[in-house]
């Protein structure tokens, strides 16, 4: 017998309609820890002089500052160095150089040398100004009264004088005052920097008190004096391009004439002229704060790891905010953990972190210890996960 078409078509759309299903549970996102504890020692890169075991070597074992050096620098010899010495002025992120008015004051051109005296050009100015000019190929010099208005223009790089007094350079950061001449220098790529030309004895003067205290025993601080005119010295003989060194972190930091100390004062007056050399030239005389009682090996042979009993460890602890690892690392994601990879294998906890991996949920970043210190702001690479 044969079945209605009408039942056969409803039961075929029967079988066609599907089963309604419940809706899936929404899974919870997984997120990273809020931060990392770490628990590290001492302070700085660790090559060299630590600033601390110097000081520690001065005031409780009785060490000369040339034991000292000895130490921290070994199979050097004493030479002597004199001159002046060319010193980015790093703060001064103008492309101009800016003096306020002083008895004394000169302008110079410095290809042959030629200079005029400015107080008596304009007595009521209260500032001077180097420009660039014609394109880079001259020098404007400006004076300010109610407004800036042009002296003259001079072919090439010029320079302030401030003969037997020290310059006021004005930057975006303040005044401060400098020995030596303030030169508009052009860079190579055509941008013009203040470089303070100064002798190298004067230029310790702003550099010594800012790296160590000035109150600290002598014998550290003539410890750091020698140091830091070694290193000055060295950067001479590797000029980079239109000056020798600069003045903030990234060289040695120098504050001019205003940073100077009785105390320092003194110690570059005991060591004057004093540098550490090797093989006739001076040598690159790194020095930080604080080793944990380790020296770094550094680029060459007289930078070796050793243990310094001298050096009074400082040891510090700092919690690392997930948010702080994320911003130093974007292509990261949500932090998840830190691994330690490489340590060079000195002291306590195998030493100073050499490699670094940073996980997060989109994948992960490799870094040197010092380059994840330097991004995170870490006191030194010498540290553990606790």
């Amino acid at each position: 017998m044969l079945r209605p078409i009408a039942l056969v078509l409803t039961a075929s759309l029967l079988v066609a309609v599907p089963r309604s299903l419940p809706a899936e549970a929404a899974r919870p996102v997984e997120r990273g820890p809020s931060g990392v504890d770490l628990q590290g020692r001492g302070y700085g890169h660790g090559r060299g002089m630590s600033q601390y075991g110097a000081q520690a070597a001065a005031s409780d074992h009785d060490k000369t500052y040339r034991q000292i050096l000895r130490f921290y620098y070994p199979g050097l010899t004493i030479g002597q160095a004199t001159g002046t010495i060319k010193v980015l002025i790093s703060h001064d992120t103008g492309d101009d150089v800016v003096v306020r008015q002083a008895a004394g004051l000169k302008v110079r051109q410095v290809s042959d040398g030629t200079s005029w005296e400015l107080g008596s050009v304009a007595p009521r100015a209260t500032r001077w100004r180097l420009t660039a000019a014609q394109d880079g190929a001259a020098t404007r010099v400006s004076y300010f009264t109610s407004r800036w208005r042009s002296y003259k223009v001079v072919a090439g790089e010029a320079e302030f004088l401030g003969g037997d007094q020290p310059l006021a350079l004005v930057t975006p950061a303040g005044t401060s005052r400098y020995q030596g001449s303030l030169l508009s220098a052009t860079s190579p790529e055509g941008d013009r920097d203040t470089v303070n030309v100064v002798s190298l004895e004067n230029y310790l003067r702003g550099v010594v008190p800012r790296e160590m205290p000035a109150l600290w025993e002598p014998d550290a601080v003539r410890a750091q004096a020698v140091a830091a005119r070694t290193y000055a010295d060295y950067a001479r003989e590797h000029p980079r391009a239109y000056y020798d060194i600069c003045s903030s972190t990234s060289c040695q930091v120098y504050g001019g004439v205003d940073d100077a100390e009785p105390e320092s004062d003194a110690a570059i007056v005991a060591t004057a002229g004093e540098v550490l050399q090797s093989d006739g030239a001076s040598a690159y005389t790194e020095f930080s704060s604080s080793n944990g009682g380790w020296t770094v090996a550094g680029s060459v042979p007289y930078l070796a790891a050793k243990q310094d009993t001298w050096d009074p460890v400082n040891t510090w602890s700092y919690r690392v905010p997930a948010t702080s690892i994320e911003h130093a690392y974007p292509s990261i994601g949500d932090f998840r953990r830190l691994r330690i990879l490489q340590r060079d294998g000195h002291g306590t906890w195998n030493g100073r972190v050499l490699k670094i991996r940073v996980v997060g949920s989109n994948g992960s970043v490799t870094r040197t210890g010092e380059g994840f210190r330097a991004d995170l702001s870490l006191r030194s690479s010498w540290f553990r996960l606790t």
